[in-house]
């Protein structure tokens, strides 16, 4: 249990705010202590280690991540023009990116192994999904939803990963198919209609490759695009550690910060936001210095299941 928890549980959240804490990290913890629901999400591990652009990239630049075991290439999708000048025409959907992308992909996964299903209803199901973490649901939020879908089902993924000295293409694509309701359809209480069927090859290492997350971690953090994926990051690495894992600022920009030009940019950012996360994951035992952070063995955010 790290400071804040420690003040929080002690002495309460106002206490907490007078103390030489950053108010965002003491509104995430407080909100996660806070938080009874004990709803369990699930990630693909390799988004743990690879993941989405933080912000709006060119319609037709793709997106390429490389750590030290994955390497993750996010190529954009096209669809057809509406024109009647140009009935062939194609444009540019682009790459999904930040918050909204991640939490949609979360939901799909989720109700894939749930369900051990590849088709995932959205509509109402994202849409009371996406309320119970606080994301509203009308004008401009409903809108940023559906076109991180349609991008989510357009572009293609290829994840490069590195087992036991063999590298292999895990998967080329999330969805197989994918139904989006008209923007005149979508006001009338549903997002999409029918189903998004996830890919096999995507859908079979997912039931592989799972991590559990803590759904009130991910509430509390979810109009955050980096402290998500530290947060993922930590619950995939930490539990299986066999010792201490120092990690430098060079390879932690390369995988969490390749949009920040200069180390000194991008490292005030990943500390302030390595804070959120292990406000939403006290047991993880994580230390930060001028050469990089330290992981060290941690029990994971969520027991293990099945036995």
């Amino acid at each position: 249990m790290g400071t804040v928890h420690r003040l929080l549980d002690q002495h309460g959240k106002e206490a907490a705010l007078g103390a030489d804490v950053d108010r965002r990290v003491v509104e995430a913890a407080a909100a996660y202590m806070g938080d009874e629901d004990g709803g369990i999400g699930f990630i693909y591990s390799g988004w743990a280690q690879a993941a989405l652009p933080h912000r709006r990239l060119p319609d037709d630049q793709p997106w390429q991540i490389i750590s030290d075991r994955v390497r993750l290439l996010v190529e954009p999708g096209r669809k057809p023009v509406d024109s009647r000048d140009a009935p062939d025409a194609l444009q540019w959907v682009g790459v999904p990116y930040g918050s909204r992308a991640r939490l949609i992909l979360l939901f799909l996964q989720s109700e894939a192994l749930k369900t051990n299903s590849r088709e995932v209803e959205l509509g109402r199901s994202l849409r009371a999904w996406l309320a119970r973490l606080g994301i509203p649901i009308g004008g401009k939020s409903i809108k940023e939803v559906r076109e991180q879908a349609e991008r989510i089902s357009r572009c293609r993924l290829t994840f490069h990963v590195q087992a036991g000295g063999r590298g292999g293409l895990v998967n080329q694509n999330i969805v197989d198919e994918a139904f989006l309701l008209s923007a005149e359809e979508s006001d009338q209480g549903n997002l999409f209609v029918d189903t998004v069927k996830l890919s096999e090859s995507f859908f079979e290492q997912l039931k592989k490759h799972p991590v559990p997350l803590e759904e009130a971690a991910i509430r509390a953090l979810s109009n955050n695009s980096m402290a998500l994926d530290l947060y993922c990051w930590l619950a995939y690495r930490l539990h299986v550690l066999p010792g201490s894992r120092p990690i430098t600022w060079k390879a932690l920009q390369a995988q969490f910060g390749t949009s920040y030009k200069e180390l000194f940019h991008f490292k005030p950012r990943f500390i302030e936001n390595l804070a959120l996360a292990r406000a939403v994951y006290p047991a993880a035992d994580v230390t930060v210095d001028e050469r990089g952070v330290t992981l060290r063995p941690s029990t994971p955010p969520v027991a293990k299941l099945g036995g």
